[in-house]
């Protein structure tokens, strides 16, 4: 069944840093200058955040998984230069273990000021760092099909993104907190199914007539087809410590899709799950990682995560060579030897006993290719 074309499903990936006081390891505003440096650099593929210790980056449009993986290794390389320059460093993790969102400067910019203006302290607390990537489709019909569909899958990817285990100095007791404090946001978490893309068209202009947000970036759900862009936008995934991890993630997403997308064209359909019922596997996922069970709602009972996601990728490998991809999934293996992000930050924790080593890890691992 080689005869698919998955070309259009090209790649697109944001990643958030947190930008670090090498002395004191807490967060920084860097007062845009990374940005302003990077911008001679890389142009429009770095860009200012909310919260002025952040630089957000995103990638070209990618071909595949390779153009991906030179990409992201190219930007982290570049702000991690640039960072240095200005006596500073970066770290991809989706907190900080104890900086303070109290102590953190806004970005003075219309829109920040806007969301800030509206939704107060769950702004201004918002200090988290994402990973976001964008899976290209040839039709909106088609990505409104695949985002109904790919939802089922976005807990057992987030159990391998983890990587936020502290706030604000404490062991929050999760393996990725970074979700607990974007949920006090309006319109997020796992969206809703919908019949198709004129009934979320629908909603979407529903809420701007009805003055509930300005424009459809305001939904800030874990998976979107793109307000303006003909891609699905998966946007649960903490940001991971390197880019091996980024990739991977982000190879299994393209894979999610283009599966569905070859059953679709074999007018086989997958199993729509509500919304209720996903929550309760993020929830674990948020919670136990990698480490716990999620259910398997087919079957009706609880499974290893780590069994789980390695049915996921059963499941989408006969997609993965056409994709080019395989490499980037057999990371995925590594990740369960070495644990995610947040168990690794978790390991140093209990070795050094300090945060500040914590932090010194997540710098270090920052440009491991």
């Amino acid at each position: 069944m080689g005869d698919m074309n998955y070309s259009h499903f090209t790649l697109g990936v944001e990643e958030e840093y947190m930008v670090l006081d090498p002395h004191t390891r807490e967060l920084k505003s860097h007062e845009q200058k990374i940005v302003l440096e990077g911008q001679k650099i890389i142009k429009d593929k770095v860009k200012a955040e909310m919260h002025q210790a952040v630089v957000e980056v995103g990638t070209d449009i990618c071909r595949n998984i390779d153009e991906a993986f030179k990409d992201v290794a190219t930007l982290r390389g570049t702000i991690a230069q640039i960072a240095g320059d200005l006596g500073l460093w970066v770290g991809a993790s989706g907190t900080h273990p104890f900086s303070h969102w109290e102590h953190q400067l806004i970005t003075d910019h219309a829109r920040y000021n806007e969301i800030v203006n509206e939704l107060q302290e769950a702004a201004r607390s918002n200090l988290i760092f994402g990973l976001h990537v964008h899976v290209g489709m040839e039709d909106r019909r088609m990505a409104m099909h695949i985002a109904n569909t790919a939802r089922y899958f976005l807990p057992h990817v987030y159990a391998l993104s983890t990587n936020s285990p502290f706030w604000e100095g404490r062991l929050t007791g999760y393996k990725s907190f970074r979700t607990k404090v974007f949920d006090k946001f309006p319109r997020t978490g796992i969206p809703d199914f919908f019949e198709s893309i004129e009934a979320y068209e629908n909603y979407v202009n529903l809420l701007i007539k009805t003055n509930c947000i300005d424009n459809a970036k305001k939904i800030w759900w874990d998976l979107r087809v793109h307000p303006f862009f003909n891609t699905v936008e998966f946007r649960i995934c903490d940001v991971p410590l390197t880019v091996n991890e980024t990739i991977s993630i982000a190879a299994l997403f393209q894979a999610i899709c283009a599966k569905i997308y070859k059953l679709r064209s074999q007018n086989l359909n997958f199993m729509m799950y509500q919304r209720s019922v996903i929550n309760e596997n993020k929830w674990r996922a948020s919670r136990y990682g990698i480490d716990g069970a999620l259910i398997d709602f087919g079957k009706e009972t609880e499974v290893n995560t780590r069994a789980l996601i390695y049915e996921l990728m059963d499941f989408v490998d006969d997609v993965v060579d056409d994709l080019g991809s395989r490499h980037a999934i057999n990371h995925i293996h590594t990740i369960f030897e070495q644990g995610t992000g947040a168990d690794r930050q978790l390991a140093v924790y209990q070795e050094t006993n300090s945060l500040a080593s914590v932090v010194d890890y997540i710098h270090d691992q920052f440009l491991l290719a």
